[in-house]
């Protein structure tokens, strides 16, 4: 697979949470802060400096670079923890509460799937860490999340060779959405045929 044709992991993120989205950043290049975005920052600069350390016998990998040649993918993975007892456990940090969300389940499991391929291993869980709670929440990499970043690999490749933008949804995540000047989804959906649609978005 060439280089170009990898897909970063916060992709993935972005794009089970809305397909628009993930569009207008990566095939548009729109970019826009808002309050979340500034928060994620925040939270991501306790993380975002590679490091380890030795916690009561557990070593731990600060923004550690993972890739899966196989899939495609290539990004860094917030925090990883190797136990003494062989279990590798990844933990992704977001800003917001302690609410589960499709999007994030697949940006964390596609981190221990490429851990998995780099390390010869099988990873059957890690931990979302929310910071507005100081909580973790744990996921289990079943056979249908994984299987949702390998189709959410597949989905984003067809739409960049065919450099499409979905129309919006127009739903409830819009309003917090730092895009939402460039996206116009009300008026974009207001004028178009709402099927057109490529994908199924997740409905937070």
């Amino acid at each position: 697979m060439e280089v170009d044709d990898y897909i970063m992991l916060s992709e993935l993120q972005h794009f089970v949470f809305c397909s628009r989205q993930w569009a207008l950043i990566h095939l548009e290049q729109v970019w826009e802060e808002n309050l979340f975005t500034l928060r994620g920052q925040r939270v991501h600069e306790i993380v975002n400096t590679p490091d380890d350390d030795l916690i009561e016998g557990v070593r731990v990998e600060r923004s550690l670079p993972v890739w899966h040649h196989g899939i495609g993918l290539t990004g860094i993975a917030d925090l990883v923890e190797f136990h003494d007892d062989g279990l590798i456990y990844p933990v992704e940090y977001k800003s917001g509460s302690k609410k589960p969300r499709l999007a994030d389940e697949v940006q964390l499991c596609a981190q221990a799937m490429c851990l998995e391929e780099m390390l010869k291993t099988t990873i059957p869980k890690g931990a979302i860490f929310h910071h507005a709670s100081r909580r973790r929440r744990e996921v289990i990499f079943c056979n249908t999340i994984r299987n949702e970043v390998i189709a959410t690999a597949n989905k984003i490749r067809d739409l960049r060779q065919r450099e499409i933008t979905p129309n919006p949804v127009a739903d409830k995540r819009c309003p917090d959405c730092s895009l939402i000047d460039a996206c116009m989804p009300y008026v974009v959906q207001d004028s178009a045929n709402p099927s057109f649609n490529l994908f199924s978005v997740e409905d937070e």
